[in-house]
């Protein structure tokens, strides 16, 4: 809640409080990998292997997903993760060739199906040079929009509540040297948590039943981040006008 600057009044409205609903997609906090400092790769990231498969392209990737909504996780209750990778496919890009990781996991909260999501990795050769993707314009207009600060600070807060040590979001000559971005990379699972709760405000507090999301463009930390909702679609905008993350949710 702080990290997304919701103050008092909103928490209360939200019900973050023991026994009350966890907001949607707040479950990405839960599960998170304890790695040892040792078991770590130059990234930042979790080394290769163990779960996931030891793809060796050396930039990994979450680039969307999809959720749906079963019925509200309650904070404080135990919950359970059953994952199971669903498919591993290649393909050559642009940017050569891409492994895609289709991971499936299942919360169950107090014995019932809480969220299904599934969650799609991409895996990358280390590029010599920064490429952006097509471009694809903002919305002309929209029924919201709101401006949201991405700063490294909220960068940092991000990366320590989700305990995601990749170093492109917080290490600024680890992400400009060696992964060629032009600044910090403002992450996606943010994006699309901001996502939701703008729409959920727009909405009044109504629950989503699912929710999908995918990555079109880097957003970096140089920039404030711009909110839109037009219907159904979301996305985010740098102010260069394109959009960086594309989601869609149905209520």
């Amino acid at each position: 809640a702080a990290v997304l600057d919701m103050d008092g009044p909103e928490q209360a409205v939200a019900g973050i409080a023991d026994g009350g609903p966890l907001p949607p997609l707040w479950h990405w906090l839960a599960f998170l990998p304890a790695v040892p400092m040792s078991g770590l790769g130059s990234d930042g990231h979790p080394a290769r292997g163990g779960f996931l498969p030891p793809v060796p392209l050396e930039r990994r990737m979450w680039a969307g997903g999809r959720l749906q909504f079963l019925t509200p996780i309650r904070i404080g209750a135990a919950l359970e993760r059953h994952s199971e990778i669903l498919k591993v496919s290649e393909k050559s890009g642009a940017t050569g060739r891409m492994v895609f990781v289709t991971v499936r996991h299942q919360i169950v909260c107090d014995g019932a199906l809480a969220v299904s999501e599934e969650q799609d990795i991409v895996y990358v050769a280390m590029p010599d040079r920064f490429t952006p993707p097509a471009p694809i314009a903002a919305p002309e207009t929209a029924d919201w929009q709101e401006d949201v600060a991405v700063d490294t600070v909220r960068l940092f807060r991000f990366s320590a509540v989700t305990f995601n040590a990749h170093r492109i979001h917080y290490d600024l000559d680890y992400a400009q040297r060696v992964e060629k971005y032009p600044g910090l990379v403002v992450h996606g699972p943010l994006q699309a948590i901001l996502l939701m709760q703008a729409a959920r405000r727009y909405r009044g507090g109504d629950w989503p039943a699912a929710f999908s999301f995918r990555g079109v463009r880097p957003a970096f930390h140089t920039d404030q981040l711009r909110l839109m909702g037009v219907g159904a679609a979301l996305c985010t905008v740098q102010g260069d006008g394109l959009q960086c993350c594309q989601a869609k949710v149905s209520w």
